[in-house]
């Protein structure tokens, strides 16, 4: 048993030195070599984001006092209109009461003046006041009532000052986190919590200028549903869409802001929370290749291609910025056709001829030479 588990070991290492660069010595100069050809990719592209409720409103008192009730609690569901705190608000009941009395004041002197003046049309029909005492007691009355009115609008702005004094949630939503303790004392410049309608959660991420160019000629609509990866690394269970993209790019950073919509219903997603949103993408006619088979060098990324005299040539390749971690799409350096090393490629240099093998005999090879391989040779290789 000892033996099968040292024999595996071994050929997993060859492997790993043919894969990862390096590769057993054959002594005849043989390296693997395969032909490029296209076929359909799967890839996905991923960005860091944002997640936020559809509406998220700041909660703040529109007068200064002190806190005398806190309605509600940190993540609970709250209606349009609720009550959530309540300012000290005697000054202000106060404020109500003196303009009502205000009112009420000028409302008997508007009756009062109503009186003189009616009173004072008779006569004067009768020809006992002249003109001057109709006017005058005309005057009065239209003054009276706006005095009336004045009172009322004092009386009005008293009222809605009061109101203040209770702070209502203008949206449906959960309540955030609750900074202020009841008896504090608080102003127009305090948040006193936030409202976060999280039925469906806005989704904030950022492209670049190129990719945000290319989009805007096909429109949101080209886009695919995406997926939104959680901070735990998880997938969230449903998909969404991207509704929104910035007229603006920027200039800090030369990308531009997209959003996507996803629905919340078991309220798992909470506003502010991140993640990275997945845009999943079909790549056709394409050329993929091995990581294992190309080396970088200052950025820039290079295969062996193997040319009619069997020598290779040290190629430069462009690929696609997102990868899977073990194939690169090849978008420009090689066509259908081309033939490229694909294991060995740190004994090659350019310009060497090599005898062109292919990956299945290499495989074979290894698998032989591992089966001749004595006991030192084992305990060399594994060391």
């Amino acid at each position: 048993m000892k033996k099968v588990l040292l024999f595996a070991a071994t050929a997993a290492t060859l492997v790993a030195c043919g894969g990862g660069g390096g590769r057993p010595t054959f002594g005849d100069n043989e390296y693997p070599v395969a032909t490029v050809g296209t076929s359909t990719a799967d890839m996905q592209t991923t960005y860091p984001a944002t997640i936020k409720g559809v509406q998220d409103v700041e909660i703040r008192p529109k007068i200064q006092g002190f806190l005398t009730q806190i309605n509600v609690k940190e993540g609970q569901t709250v209606s349009a209109g609720q009550v959530l705190f309540v300012i000290d608000n005697e000054t202000y009941q106060a404020q109500v009461r003196q303009a009502q009395a205000s009112v009420n004041t000028a409302q008997q002197q508007v009756n009062t003046a109503k009186l003189t003046f009616e009173n004072t049309k008779q006569l004067h029909e009768s020809r006992v006041v002249g003109d001057y005492e109709l006017q005058t007691a005309e005057n009065s009355f239209e003054s009276a009532k706006a005095q009336l009115a004045q009172a009322q609008a004092v009386l009005a702005s008293a009222k809605e000052t009061l109101s203040f004094c209770y702070v209502k949630s203008p949206a449906s939503g959960v309540v955030g986190t609750l900074p202020f303790k009841k008896g504090a004392l608080v102003s127009a410049s305090n948040i006193l919590t936030t409202v976060s309608n999280i039925s469906s959660m806005e989704v904030y991420f950022s492209i670049t200028e190129k990719e945000a160019m290319t989009l805007s000629a096909a429109g949101l609509t080209s886009l695919p549903d995406v997926k939104l990866q959680l901070a735990d690394g998880t997938t969230y269970s449903h998909e969404g869409k991207v509704t929104k993209m910035s007229g603006v790019i920027d200039a800090a950073t030369g990308s531009v802001q997209l959003i996507a919509t996803f629905p919340n219903p078991e309220k798992l997603l909470k506003s502010g929370a991140t993640g990275n949103i997945i845009i999943p993408r079909v790549s056709s006619n394409v050329i993929i290749i091995p990581q294992a088979c190309v080396s970088e060098v200052q950025n820039k990324k290079f295969v062996y291609t193997l040319g009619k005299d069997n020598k290779v040539k040290y190629t430069e390749i462009k690929v696609d910025p997102q990868d899977d971690g073990n194939s690169y799409i090849v978008t420009d350096g090689l066509k259908a056709g081309d033939k490229y090393v694909t294991n060995g490629i740190t004994k090659l240099n350019d310009g060497m001829e090599i005898v062109p093998i292919t990956p299945e005999r290499y495989k074979q090879k290894i698998d032989e030479q591992a089966k001749a391989m004595t006991a030192s040779d084992i305990v060399g290789a594994i060391k």
